[in-house]
C-alpha cells in the first residue's frame, strides 16, 4: 500500500501544480468576420478567439469557452442561458428587449460602400442605393434599410442578393454580378492587405452604412459582471497585449477606453 502512495504522489503533486479555473465563462460567438470565423470548426479563427485565449492565459479565476451561436439565435441563446456573455454587438442590432447588463468596450468599427472602379465612377455612384443590385450579408442589420434583417425585406424593397461571404460579395462586384457590396471595413482592410491586385480595382465609399459601437452582452446569471471583465480587460493593455491584438485587425480603441 506505501507502495502504490509513492508511486501516486508525484503525479498528485503535478495535478494540484496545474492552475484551476473557478468558473467558466460560455462565449457565444457567430460567424461574423474578422471578429469571428467558423465558431462551430474544430480551430475557429478570428479576434474573438484571440481574445478569450490572451484572457485564459492572463489569469486562472475564469476559462473563457466559445459557443457556437448563430446570426439569427444569439440572442435568444443569451436570454435562454446557452451562454453568458457575447461580444462585439452594436446598439442598433436590437438586443435591447433581451434580458441584459452591457459593457462598452469603446471600440468602433464601421460598414462601408464598395463599388467596382470604373472610369467616371466617384463618391457620387454611393447618393442612391435604389436600382443597384446589392450583394449583403445574410442576417446583417444594415443602416440604409433602417436595420431590418428580414430577408425577404431586404430582398423586395431593395432586390438585395444575400450570401454568407464578404469574399463572395466583392467578387460578385468584380464580376459584374452586383453594384454595390456593404462590407464591414476591419474586413475590408484585410481583404485589401491579402488581395492588393484586386484592391486596386475596388471603389469604396468615404460614406459609411453605419458605425458599430462595439459592446459585451452579459445574461443576469453571468458567472462574472461587466465590472469584472473590464478589469481583465485593463489587465490585458497594461503591456499594450489588447491594442496589439485589436491592430491585427484593423481595429483601435476610442480615448475613453476600458483601459483608462
Amino acid at each position: 500500500m506505501r507502495m502504490r502512495l509513492r508511486n501516486l504522489l508525484p503525479g498528485l503533486l503535478l495535478w494540484l501544480a496545474l492552475p484551476a479555473f473557478a468558473a467558466d465563462v460560455q462565449v457565444g460567438a457567430y460567424h461574423f468576420p474578422p471578429y469571428m470565423i467558423k465558431p462551430e470548426s474544430a480551430e475557429p479563427v478570428g479576434l474573438v478567439p484571440d481574445l478569450l485565449a490572451a484572457l485564459n492565459k492572463l489569469q486562472t479565476e475564469y476559462r473563457f469557452v466559445l459557443v457556437a451561436t448563430s446570426t439569427m439565435r444569439r440572442y435568444r441563446d443569451l436570454q435562454s442561458g446557452r451562454f453568458d456573455l457575447i461580444l462585439f454587438e452594436s446598439p442598433q442590432w436590437g438586443w435591447q428587449d433581451t434580458p441584459h447588463a452591457a459593457l462598452d468596450l469603446h471600440i468602433e468599427d464601421a460598414e462601408v460602400y464598395v463599388a467596382r472602379r470604373q472610369s467616371g465612377r466617384n463618391q457620387g455612384y454611393f447618393d442612391q442605393l435604389k436600382g443597384k443590385r446589392l450583394a449583403l450579408y445574410s442576417g446583417y442589420h444594415y443602416g440604409f434599410a433602417n436595420f431590418n434583417a428580414d430577408q425577404q425585406f431586404l430582398t423586395e424593397e431593395f432586390g438585395a442578393l444575400l450570401t454568407y461571404s464578404h469574399d463572395n460579395n466583392l467578387i460578385m462586384l468584380l464580376r459584374d454580378r452586383a453594384d454595390i457590396a456593404v462590407v464591414t471595413r476591419s474586413y475590408l482592410r484585410i481583404y485589401q492587405d491579402r488581395h492588393p491586385q484586386q484592391s486596386a480595382d475596388l471603389l469604396v465609399s468615404e460614406r459609411v452604412d453605419q458605425v458599430y459601437r462595439h459592446q459585451v452582452l452579459f445574461r443576469p446569471q453571468a458567472p462574472l459582471t461587466p465590472d469584472i471583465f473590464a478589469d481583465l480587460l485593463q489587465t490585458l493593455n497594461r503591456d499594450g497585449q489588447l491594442d496589439l491584438l485589436l491592430s491585427r485587425y484593423h481595429l483601435v480603441r476610442s480615448a475613453a477606453s476600458v483601459s483608462d
